[in-house]
């Protein structure tokens, strides 16, 4: 299996938990400057049948949607995850590299519409659509005096 990280692209330093311990990922600017989120496919990410699990596809399609709806205002606005659908198209095995491209569909006052698209070299695996609830900014609580 190839481990070599395809040109252009750099580790990925940002997530929670869950999404660390699936990485490592990787990224870089496209020609319109937009994220493009990309990981190796190892053993690990598969199911019983060796191919991708859909549930780790799902997560790189939800988190390729978030980084780049997040990331297209300044500073960057927080969101969560109101809506999302999937569609799997094909299969991603051991070896792949797996690109998540997005499109922001609309920005709203309140929510933002964006699709994604996961394509191994020209092969479309899985297409996306999500709906994305605007937050305000965290506010940092007070700490109580010791």
């Amino acid at each position: 299996m190839t481990t070599d990280i395809p040109e252009g692209f750099k580790p990925l330093k940002r997530g929670g938990g869950y999404l660390t311990s699936l990485g490592p990922w990787y990224y870089r600017l496209d020609e319109k400057q937009q994220i493009v989120l990309a990981i190796r496919v190892e053993d690990r990410h598969t199911n019983i049948r060796h191919i991708a699990h859909g549930g780790f596809l799902v997560t790189m399609v939800d988190t390729a949607l978030g980084i780049v709806v997040s990331s297209s205002r300044e500073p960057p606005q927080p969101i969560v995850t109101v809506s999302l659908t999937t569609n799997f198209v094909s299969s991603a095995s051991p070896g792949d590299w797996v690109e998540a491209r997005v499109d922001i569909d609309r920005m709203g006052g309140r929510l933002a519409y964006a699709s994604c698209t996961l394509r191994v070299g020209d092969r479309c695996i899985m297409t996306a659509t999500g709906v994305f609830a605007l937050m305000k900014p965290a506010v940092p609580r007070e700490q109580p005096e010791g």
